[in-house]
């Protein structure tokens, strides 16, 4: 009987020392796949590549200065471009791009804005484009670079500086974080294209439909991965938590066939903001990121008219 005992107990550890091994790699992996900056495909093209292309030539045609930041973390250094408006101007457009990608995705919003008599800052987010970084932030420590760049345009530019923060997708989600901290007075708005509510929810939510799987406790390790590795804890970044501190006026965009930031989650951000002047534009039919290139000449107009009312 002691016999069969032990067996029992042996049975029973090598299972839990197995499922231990199996719930770490998976942890390390969703690390890799997520946080660190690899190569991935998470989303089909959508055909905006061809005016992507045509602005990302315009871009670089416009010879940018190159201004540089460190990091309020962890000391990286951060490269971002500055487009100065054609006419002098104390209105400024700070951009934040997009998950796995850089200041030169921002093109086609870089573009726009500077049309419409913006000067325009593009900054490459920690561990993308030129900026230093091995991680990806997913919003959450970027937003405290995004005031060390507001406070770079000011003493640039001046304490006359007017600010808008403008983001998609991850960028949205960055400004939306951003919104929750105390920021300069010279900030008058905040516009933000479909980003997610928070980290642990947009990562959920790709665990089901990229791996179909359930939420724990693999979101929980993956998290403490995190903290080792990029020194955050991605449950920390919830953009709703932030907009319940939020005291500027922000446009909220969303696609109604986005499918990598359900449109579900732009309700919750917009419910969870209490500042006044909070606008919500639902774009039909638009997929992921993909609102402007939807309708590019109304998309520039509703920007337009939501920013004139408070710069």
């Amino acid at each position: 009987m002691k016999k069969k005992k032990r067996w029992w107990l042996w049975g029973l550890g090598t299972i839990v020392v197995l499922a231990i091994v199996i719930l770490t790699a998976a942890s390390f992996y969703l690390y890799h796949f997520a946080i660190e900056p690899t190569p991935k495909t998470l989303t089909k093209g959508n055909g905006r590549d061809t005016l992507l292309i045509q602005n990302k030539k315009w871009l670089q045609q416009q010879h940018p200065q190159t201004w540089t930041e460190t990091s309020a973390t962890d000391h990286l250094k951060l490269v971002a471009d500055y487009l100065p408006a054609k006419k002098a101007t104390t209105k400024t457009m700070i951009l934040a791009h997009g998950y796995m990608n850089k200041k030169e995705d921002m093109a086609n919003y870089a573009r726009m804005f500077h049309n419409q008599g913006y000067n325009v800052l593009i900054p490459d987010d920690r561990g993308s484009g030129h900026s230093e970084g091995t991680y990806i932030g997913f919003g959450w420590p970027d937003r405290l670079d995004y005031v060390k760049w507001i406070k770079q345009v000011i003493q640039k530019n001046g304490s006359h500086s007017k600010i808008g923060l403008f983001g998609v997708s991850m960028g949205g989600a960055t400004v939306m974080m951003a919104s929750g901290e105390k920021l300069p007075a010279q900030v008058k708005l905040i516009i933000e294209d479909c980003g997610y509510s928070s980290i642990e929810n947009e990562l959920t939510y790709e665990l089901n439909e990229q791996f179909h799987m359930p939420k724990q406790p693999l979101i929980t390790t993956a998290a403490w991965v995190t903290k080792l590795r990029a020194h955050y804890d991605f449950r920390d970044g919830s953009s709703t938590k932030a907009l319940a501190k939020n005291k500027l006026p922000m446009l909220f965009i969303h696609g109604t066939k986005d499918t990598f930031v359900p449109t579900k989650m732009v309700y919750a951000n917009y419910k969870a903001d209490k500042a006044p002047g909070k606008e919500l534009w639902l774009v039909k039919g638009a997929k992921h990121a993909a609102s402007f290139e939807h309708d590019p000449a109304k998309y520039a107009a509703k920007v337009s008219q939501f920013a004139h009312q408070y710069f």
